[in-house]
Parts: C-alpha cells; structure tokens; sequence
C-alpha cells in the first residue's frame, strides 16, 4: 500500500506517511491504520488538505459520529465539532482530559485536523493510560481494580462561560439535563486489546465513588499527576493540514493554551465507542 509508520517513541505516537486522506479508504487500508492505532495510540499525518466532508468520510469508517451538546460544528457538517479561539472560549481544552466521558459509551475515537494554527505554540500531548496504569505498583494497581469514578459535564463546561447568552444558558441546561453525572471504572480494559488502562481525567471525573471524599480527592490527585509523567507522552507541534487520530479509550490528551492572542482553528470528529469495563 506504500504506507510507513515512524514511531515517535517508545510508549506512544507514531507518524504515518503515504496516505492521502482526501481518497476513500480501501479496506485494507482502514484494516492497516486501526491495527497502527492499537500499537502505538495516536497517529500523526502530515499534508492532509482535507475538505469537511472528506474529514468526515474518514472518521465515519471507525465508528458512528458523535454530535458535541456544547460546542459550535463546521457549517452544514454537525458532526465536525470547530474548535475556533475566535468562536468559542476553549480554556477546557488545556487540562488533560478524554473526550466525552460523560456519556455513557464514550468516544472510541477522535480525528483532529488542523486549520489555522500560531506561528509559534498550541502544541498538544497526549498521554498513555496503559503504560501509566502498569507503571503503578501492584497494591495500587490492585486499590483501583474494581473501583468507579463519576463523570461530569459541567465539571469541564460551568455554566458561568457556556451560559453566557440566552441562546447559549438554553443550550448548555438541555446538554446538563440530556448528560448526567455517571459513572466509569477507574480502571478500563481495551475491548481489542484485553489491556488494562487509567479512565479517570481531570476534565470530567470528579470523584471515585467507593471513597470518602478526602480519600477520593487525594487519590485523583495521584492519579492526575502520574498519567501526565513525560515517559507516558507523546508532543505534537502542529502545521496547518496535520491531522491526528487518536484511541480515546486509553489515551488523555493536553492542548496547550500559550499561544494567545494568535488564532488556532481546529475540526474535530468524534467516533462513538462502547460502554467502559
């Protein structure tokens, strides 16, 4: 197929090159890019002029697209959430985090494509929850086996910066009462793996359930901290057409927010998955 894969490091990333995303993907092309995606969590592809519907074609072969409650979509394309610094405050976004868990079967997936990007910073890391939850010792990894962690919306989208217009408070209280707080295992197995991963993020989980609240508030602080080692990370400083996709069911990921006053545009497509176990 003349597709190479150039891993960026020895726990998470990898560059691929030969594949133009704006073609229909054959089969054993997708076959080769999600075997890619489980071996090394997040891939990169440089050069992806890609039109909204050609970004979203691509997506939809991994998985059914989601709809975000909250953010503003890419016009006639619903399904490409834009993350716009012009549109849209997107302070949520520089806190590791992993997308959409507050919905009951969050994201398989997600494609990101960047637009505009700054001169200089806005780069964004992903870590992964695999290689942290193994790093832990054997009585902690035993701790966390087995316990839940609730997830909350507003804990990442507060009412006081996506409420701030009447059209806006209208939208956020449907997406408060449409997404409940809910829980996830602390700890997830990789439903194509068998491997097990860290599913608490600092964007979404507020608290571990089987805990006091002082027991639970020092364990995620724990947890927080370690995802976020730099041996777990990959860093990509992004050009205008990279695209990135990456398996949200056991990576989190940081956008760096230092690059203000510049402008940074960014489509991204989410790809639903399965219930967390």
């Amino acid at each position: 197929m003349g597709l190479t894969l150039h891993p960026l490091g020895p726990t998470i990333g990898a560059e691929v090159e030969g594949l133009d995303m704006s073609l229909p993907l054959t089969d054993q092309q997708h076959d080769w890019v999600e075997q890619a995606l489980l071996q090394h969590q997040v891939l990169f592809f440089r050069n992806q002029a890609i039109t909204p519907g050609q970004h979203v074609a691509f997506a939809a072969r991994f998985g059914d697209l989601h709809r975000h409650p909250i953010y503003p979509h890419v016009d006639r394309h619903p399904e490409l959430l834009l993350i716009d610094t012009a549109v849209t405050d997107v302070r949520d976004n520089a806190i590791w985090h992993t997308d959409v868990t507050f919905l009951a079967a969050p994201a398989m997936g997600s494609v990101l494509a960047a637009r505009q990007v700054p001169a200089f910073g806005g780069d964004t890391l992903w870590a992964n929850g695999v290689a942290a939850f193994e790093a832990l010792s054997a009585p902690v990894r035993q701790l966390l086996d087995g316990l839940t962690a609730t997830h909350e919306l507003t804990k990442s989208f507060p009412t006081e910066r996506f409420g701030s217009t009447p059209e806006a408070l209208a939208r956020y209280e449907k997406a408060r009462k449409d997404h409940p707080p809910l829980s996830h295992p602390v700890v997830r197995t990789h439903p194509a793996t068998g491997r097990k991963a860290l599913f608490v993020n600092e964007g979404f989980t507020t608290r571990i359930n089987e805990l006091e609240a002082a027991e639970s508030d020092a364990l995620l602080r724990l947890l927080f901290s370690h995802v976020s080692r730099p041996e777990f990370t990959v860093r990509w400083r992004w050009k205008a057409n990279d695209v990135a996709f990456w398996d949200n069911r056991i990576t989190q990921h940081y956008a760096i927010d230092d690059y203000r006053p510049q402008r940074r545009v960014m489509h991204r497509a989410t790809m639903l998955g399965d219930v967390p176990f």
